[in-house]
C-alpha cells in the first residue's frame, strides 16, 4: 500500500450553497457585496435575501468572512488549503513535520525578504524625493539670484550722478503782451 498517494479529504460532500458560501468566504466581504449587488440586479427578492443573510450571519459587520480568525492557525494547516496547494498528508509523520517546518522558515524568510524590499522601495523613495527638492531648491535660488542681479543692474542704473543728467526744461513760452 503506498501511503504516498493516500489523502485526507474528510469532509463529506456539500451542497452548492454550502460550496458557494465557502467560495465566497474565501474572496472575502467584497465578494459577498458583489453578489448582493448582482442580486439587486438580476431579481431585488435575491438581493435582498443576501443582504439578509449577510446581516443574520454577521458577516456584514465583522471585519473578516472566515471563521476562523486565530493567528495561531498557518495557513498551510487549513484543510482546504493544503488540498488546493498540494500539502496534504503523506502518511510519514516525520516527513510531515519536516515539511511543515521548513515551510514555516521559508514562509518567514519570505516575509523577512519582502519587508527588506519594503524598506528598499521606501529607502528609494526618500533618495529621490531628497533629490527632486534639492534640484526643486537650486532652480528656486538660481532665480532668485538671477532676480537680485537684474535687481542690482536696474539699482546701480538709478544710482547715476545729479550731476551727469542733464535737465532738460521746457522752453519759455512767451506770453504775448496784451496790446
Amino acid at each position: 500500500m503506498n501511503t504516498a498517494a493516500q489523502t485526507d479529504y474528510t469532509a463529506a460532500p456539500r451542497g452548492w450553497f454550502s460550496r458557494s458560501e465557502t467560495w465566497l468566504d474565501e474572496r472575502g466581504k467584497g465578494a459577498w457585496i458583489a453578489a448582493m449587488v448582482i442580486g439587486f440586479i438580476l431579481f431585488w427578492p435575491i438581493g435582498l435575501a443576501l443582504l439578509a443573510y449577510m446581516i443574520w450571519s454577521k458577516r456584514m459587520f465583522s471585519k473578516s468572512c472566515r471563521h476562523r480568525t486565530s493567528t495561531e492557525t498557518a495557513p498551510w494547516n487549513d484543510a482546504r488549503f493544503a488540498r488546493r496547494h498540494g500539502f496534504s498528508s503523506s502518511g510519514n509523520t516525520a516527513f510531515d513535520a519536516y515539511k511543515a517546518e521548513t515551510l514555516r522558515r521559508l514562509m518567514s524568510e519570505q516575509e523577512a525578504f519582502e519587508a527588506f524590499l519594503e524598506r528598499l522601495r521606501a529607502a528609494k523613495d526618500k533618495s529621490e524625493f531628497d533629490e527632486f527638492m534639492d534640484e526643486r531648491a537650486n532652480v528656486a535660488r538660481s532665480a532668485r539670484e538671477a532676480a537680485q542681479a537684474e535687481f542690482d543692474d536696474t539699482e546701480m542704473d538709478a544710482d547715476i550722478d545729479a550731476d551727469d543728467i542733464e535737465v532738460l526744461d521746457e522752453p519759455k513760452r512767451g506770453k504775448k503782451k496784451p496790446s
